[in-house]
């Protein structure tokens, strides 16, 4: 069978357009999560009555950590019992998490309801992924995460707008609201329309020493676990953005009402980026599109904390927001690849695969962006800091993954 003939028959009916765009929208559903909430953050402090701002971004943080713990199950969960059931169910979970949410009456209460939200989305973390590795390889895995990515990256763009236009009619509680029927209208597409993408001779039982073999495989083999190492603390960077995003663009630079329009441009930066991605990763190869877009990562990281500590304070906003979106550009190539490259040795558990290295990029992003976000000191110097940091951090992991040595392609299609 061709490689294009399996790909049709896994995805059934659905071409490969509308299994781009649902597998994407699926994705998104974790981005609006935390994206859409940002210009809400001090409306929701206020009202539940938080005092230190910078505990706004446990709002965040517990839907993270959520979201990175429960990918440990949903793996194994997806290559025991096929990918729709356990996609299904953590639908449903978001579905109601965002319903009850949205008539809290505490900020504890909330950061509980945050983290089962978390424990939901999760599944369209690692059944997505693993569904993606099902049906397409190499090459073709990386080009189709990029076409994801881009398509995933309009949510980023939109939802901190879409966020503040409910902010101008309603209060918070309606930004849940908002994300349940987001819910629910992505389920119903998936419930008709997406097939089971698991061939039955590729179900693993559902035993500890199963998980326990599985999780041995992955953690023991040296690209996988250092790409996602790398992969961990580059997203770091990325969550404490998002952590502070809303006191660094409203306390730093007061842009008030404008906070969405300059979210949305870094965010159309890493959009472009993705896009550029799926349409050179075909010839160039993984390696050499990450591996250059990691170096352009740390020089431009370097170049941002050279002129935050030296420079102007606060650094003129134009300068910023140029800097920050040169580096969000090249973190555009360095993420689909990256995730393509510790995922491509370990079809034989992708299930299992994906949530192990989920679980560790999510959990661990999490944690290091927490940690940046609460360095927040009413200046961006601890986010620059931090960006520059873990990029040097991730560099090692990967030189490590390579011994020593980059912009080698291994094969053919890498």
């Amino acid at each position: 069978m061709t490689v294009s003939s399996q790909t049709s028959s896994r995805l059934g009916r659905m071409g490969r357009p509308e299994f781009i765009a649902l597998i994407a929208m699926l994705m998104a559903l974790n981005a609006l999560a935390i994206d859409i909430m940002l210009p809400g953050l001090q409306q929701i402090g206020a009202t539940l009555g938080v005092e230190n701002e910078n505990h706004r971004q446990y709002i965040v943080s517990s839907y993270l950590i959520g979201f990175g713990i429960a990918q440990l199950v949903y793996g194994p969960l997806a290559d025991r019992f096929g990918r729709r059931i356990p996609l299904l169910t953590g639908l449903g979970i978001y579905i109601v998490a965002a319903i009850f949410s949205a008539f809290i009456p505490s900020f504890t209460g909330l950061l509980v309801l945050r983290f089962v939200q978390g424990l939901g989305a999760a599944s369209m973390r690692v059944v997505t992924v693993s569904i993606v590795r099902d049906v397409y390889g190499g090459r073709q895995m990386a080009e189709a995460m990029s076409m994801i990515m881009m398509v995933f990256m309009i949510i980023p763009v939109i939802a901190p707008g879409i966020g503040q236009s409910i902010l101008f009619v309603a209060d918070w509680h309606m930004i849940f609201v908002f994300m349940a029927v987001a819910g629910l209208i992505v389920g119903g597409w998936t419930f008709t329309r997406l097939p089971e993408t698991l061939a039955p001779t590729d179900m693993r039982p559902f035993t500890a020493s199963s998980i326990a073999s599985a999780f041995k495989i992955v953690l023991t083999d040296r690209v996988a676990l250092n790409y996602t190492l790398a992969s961990t603390f580059i997203f770091g960077a990325l969550f404490g953005f998002i952590n502070s995003a809303q006191q660094i663009y409203m306390g730093v630079y007061d842009l008030g009402a404008w906070f969405p329009v300059a979210f949305a441009a870094v965010a159309l930066f890493m959009s472009l980026s993705s896009f550029i991605n799926a349409r050179l990763v075909g010839r160039i190869g993984m390696r050499r599109l990450s591996h250059g877009a990691l170096l352009g990562f740390l020089g431009i990281n370097l170049v941002w904390l050279v002129i935050q500590i030296l420079g102007p304070q606060p650094m003129p906003f134009a300068l910023f927001l140029c800097l920050f979106a040169a580096s969000m550009f090249m973190f555009g190539w360095i993420g689909a690849n990256f995730n393509s490259l510790a995922m491509e040795p370990l079809g034989h558990v992708a299930g299992t695969a994906s949530s192990v290295l989920g679980f560790l990029s999510t959990v661990g992003g999490a944690l290091i962006g927490a940690a940046i976000g609460q360095a927040f000191d009413g200046t961006a110097l601890p986010l620059v800091a931090g960006f520059f940091a873990v990029s040097l951090v991730g560099s090692v992991f990967v030189l490590i993954a390579e011994k020593g040595k980059l912009f080698q392609p291994h094969n053919q299609r890498h």
